[in-house]
């Protein structure tokens, strides 16, 4: 009787390993959900694509780097306007969480009307643009000016869609409605084309940037190409 109930104890003894094994087997490990690219890695990328998500509290963009099909792949930044500044405030993360700042920017007055810092997590400032009102009757040009380095200009490359998008913001409540013709603005030095912005034909908001030279810190071209979006309404 006791090796009866020896060897019942030990077959009860496998049966359950069995089924815990079989237990384990049956509840795969849950994958990793894909991590966004660490921000020191954007430096090495020459194209982005920034889409904006409709929001009724805040202007939230996605910035991912740029397939070669022109789809969007991997997510380097996130980012956030608030609507009711006067000024225009737009702070950049690395990620979703909104936890770590890669880039922010605000308006502060200025001789040229507002200059906009761009700034690390830190508050330091390694770069700014702002609007030449000068110049920008006709077609808007902005200035982007990254100390010890360059002095891009921007200008709108289309007369008549600039046109049209001046007449746009007077027309009562089209200022409201987003401009789904496409434009682009090109920044050049001395002549020389170094970076572009595109805006995609859509309903939906979408930005191509790309960058021609490597000397360009991307955080201040990602927060450059926001402030053409953000600062539309301002």
């Amino acid at each position: 009787m006791d090796s009866t109930a020896t060897e019942s104890s030990a077959g009860t003894g496998t049966e359950k390993d069995r089924t815990a094994v079989s237990l384990t087997r049956a509840t795969p490990a849950p994958t990793p959900a894909p991590t966004p690219a660490e921000a020191s890695d954007i430096q090495s990328h020459d194209t982005f694509v920034i889409r904006k998500k409709l929001s009724l509290t805040a202007g939230e963009y996605v910035v991912s780097v740029a397939r070669p099909d022109g789809s969007e792949g991997e997510p380097v930044a996130y980012a956030r306007e608030k609507r009711l500044s006067l000024r225009g405030q737009v702070t950049v993360y690395t990620d979703a969480s909104r936890k770590s700042v890669l880039a922010a920017f605000k308006g502060r007055d200025h001789e040229v009307g507002y200059m906009y810092d761009v700034r690390d997590a830190s508050g330091q400032s390694f770069g700014s643009f702002y609007e030449d009102a000068s110049a920008s009757f006709l077609r808007r040009t902005w200035q982007v000016r990254q100390p010890g380095t360059m002095k891009l200009t921007g200008r709108e490359r289309s007369r008549v869609v600039a046109f049209v998008r001046f007449v746009w913001e007077f027309v009562p409540y089209l200022e409201y409605v987003p401009f789904i013709w496409p434009y682009r603005f090109k920044y050049t030095e001395s002549g020389k084309p170094l970076m572009t912005v595109t805006k995609k034909l859509g309903l939906h908001t979408r930005y191509v940037l790309e960058i021609l030279a490597p000397d360009i810190d991307r955080r201040l071209a990602i927060a450059h190409t926001l402030a053409l979006d953000a600062l539309e309404v301002d």
